[in-house]
């Protein structure tokens, strides 16, 4: 396997800043720094940490679905393909539910081209070995001169069934599209299956439409019957489900892509109505993810300068996003990415009904953390869990969107400028953890808030890169926070999205997106080492190699540090995410995102494309 050894000295030229931003042309890979090991045969091992060690198992992959011969070029038959090469579209397991020993997920197809051509504007179509994204050249957009470029490379999204028992997967898309045209129509103009759900015998699979609105899909949990879908005009995303004390609730965003403002729903519905939903929290921004702590809702959002996928087009404006920024004069925060905390859920009556609606707190703010308020606009936040009587929660960073948005904001003087830019906006996760409310006051002091809140910086920064527009340059400004563990991204400089986190047997896993492996054929060089990857000191050598794939962490104790599971993609290096994951005891299952969707030769030396459904158990050695 390759391994990456990011050096922090090197400078990005401009040229191939631009060359990422306004894809101009296909990027030639080249060679990374680093050496090459042989994987075990099967390479589905766990590390083995502290005692416990971790087995991963494939459960099932994408299929190849579409033959490719060229951008620009109609598909031709199969697979099998007589002609071009199979070509995998099914990138993500994006939403995933457990119903009994079942579980239900939709997929996202050419996710990383969606995103890049919405959050970076890239139409310019782009191949290499791994992936091609062919944007307004792809057969789909030249028969339907209708959509715009950065939905070219839209497929439609797929669900299935995976019985943990029978160890059989079901496929269950046929299902919608027979049921009537317009069922199957709302499943075609679905950008993904971003969200899975399930309450009282129903499972809800949904995700934005390709426009402003969202669609979602139900299912009877028990027979597996197709129970129909609607379009919802009043809701533009939607990410994660939650039960909490008997109720399931829903975060969604409003507008395109959910960027203009959030709700948090109740779902009031049953098998013989099931898309009935109550509104039980108004927030600034989309809602992310949502857990339950503590007798409450805590929820993540995530603001509509960031979106994550296309679902609308238009032309670039993120100027705009910098109107309400805060300045001397007027210091009163924007609209960035927070935590929100719900009203107690037992305060009128079980669980949260309209009356709630307004009675929300936002208990954090990337504000607190980040010294850049340009770069803080484009924060999210993502996972979130309950562990060892604190919240845990991450950030998320979209690769070079504040770039992009820095650069609009303060158009840089020459090269030299835009080099700055590109160094001082990167950004990897930062881990924080929570104690809101009571007057928790273990540990070491850190910031919070008022009535015994305190917030704890986990793995991040305690200085990072904000930008003077006074002076014009860039001062390395202080965070108010001492990590307790680490550097951010757990020490690996690319890991930019914390995407899910789930409590297992005692442990809290925390699943992240590593996108090393796009940089290496983005940069046709090493990856841009993000300004907070001050290098902590290990002795362990193999720490300090930086392999591509996910990275899979758990905190196996509230008083210890995190402990890799595995930083190679759970077996599949070309895995650059765990998107999603869902609880049966101590096991874990995994829902990869994998978007190389040229890599579908088996014989070569490179691992397949296309998402995975992934078992992790946790093995205890005795001594």
């Amino acid at each position: 396997m390759r391994r990456l050894r990011p050096s922090a000295s090197r400078p990005v030229a401009a040229a191939v800043l631009a060359g990422l931003l306004l894809a101009a042309g296909p990027a030639a890979a080249a060679p990374v720094a680093g050496t090459e090991s042989a994987a075990t045969t099967d390479g589905r091992h766990g590390g083995h940490h502290g005692g416990t060690r971790y087995q991963s198992t494939l459960l099932a992959k994408a299929p190849a679905d579409e033959c490719f011969v060229d951008i620009g070029v109609d598909y031709p038959a199969g697979p099998p393909c007589e002609a071009g090469q199979p070509k995998v579209n099914q990138s993500y397991v994006w939403g995933l539910t457990r119903y009994k020993h079942r579980l239900w997920f939709g997929t996202g197809a050419n996710i990383n081209c969606m995103t890049s051509g919405n959050n970076l504007r890239n139409t310019e179509p782009t191949r290499n070995d791994d992936w091609v994204c062919e944007y307004g050249q792809s057969e789909i957009a030249r028969r339907n001169p209708q959509l715009p470029p950065t939905l070219g490379d839209h497929r439609t999204p797929r669900l299935y069934t995976y019985d943990t028992k029978s160890r059989q997967m079901i496929e269950r898309t046929d299902a919608v599209r027979a049921a009537s045209a317009d069922d199957a129509n709302r499943l075609t103009t679905t950008a993904g299956i971003r969200a899975a759900g399930n309450h009282r015998g129903v499972v809800l699979l949904g995700g934005p439409a390709l426009g402003a609105t969202l669609n979602l899909f139900a299912f009877d949990a028990d027979t597996g019957a197709f129970l129909g879908s609607r379009n919802f005009t009043e809701y533009g995303n939607i990410r994660h489900f939650l039960v909490a004390d008997g109720e399931l609730y829903t975060g969604v965003g409003v507008g395109p892509n959910g960027g203009e403002r959030g709700l948090v729903l109740r779902w009031t519905g049953s098998k013989s109505d099931p898309f009935s939903f109550l509104p039980v929290a108004n927030l600034p921004a989309q809602a992310v993810d949502l857990t339950v702590h503590q007798g409450r809702v805590f929820v993540t959002t995530w603001v509509g300068v960031e979106a994550d996928v296309a679902t609308t087009a238009g032309p670039a404006s993120p100027s705009a996003d910098i109107a309400d920024m805060p300045t001397a004069d007027d210091p009163s925060p924007p609209n960035v990415a927070g935590v929100w905390m719900s009203p107690k859920l037992s305060d009128n009556g079980p669980g949260l009904d309209s009356r709630d609606a307004d009675g929300w707190t936002r208990v954090w703010s990337v504000l607190e953390y980040e010294p850049d308020p340009v770069v803080a606009r484009t924060y999210g936040l993502g996972g979130l869990a309950s562990y060892g009587g604190y919240l845990y929660w991450g950030t998320m960073h979209v690769p070079f969107k504040a770039t992009t948005v820095h650069l609009a904001a303060y158009p840089p003087a020459d090269e030299q400028g835009v080099r700055d830019s590109v160094r001082n906006t990167q950004r990897a996760i930062g881990i924080f953890r929570g104690s809101f409310g009571h007057g928790h006051h273990h540990g070491h002091g850190q910031r919070g808030g008022g009535h015994g809140d305190r917030v704890d910086l986990l793995y991040g920064a305690s200085e990072l890169p904000a930008y003077d527009p006074a002076a014009g340059v860039w001062a390395s400004t202080s965070t108010g926070y001492t990590p307790l563990y680490g550097a951010s991204g757990f020490d690996n400089p690319t890991l930019n999205y914390t995407w899910k986190m789930v409590v297992a047997g005692g442990r809290l896993y925390v699943g992240t997106m590593d996108w090393s492996y796009l940089a290496k054929e983005l940069q046709q060089e090493e990856p841009v080492p993000p300004a907070d990857a001050a290098r902590s000191g290990d002795d362990d050598d193999e720490e300090e190699d930086l392999a591509f794939g996910a990275d899979l962490w758990v905190f196996e104790s509230p008083h210890r540090s995190a402990k890799k599971v595995d930083n190679a993609g759970l077996g599949n290096y070309l895995n650059y995410g765990v998107r999603s994951m869902v609880v049966d005891g101590s096991t874990v299952y995994l829902g990869m995102a994998n978007p190389m969707n040229l890599r579908t030769d088996p014989t070569d030396d490179v691992p397949e494309g296309g998402w995975e459904l992934i078992k992790l158990t946790p093995k205890h050695h005795h001594h």
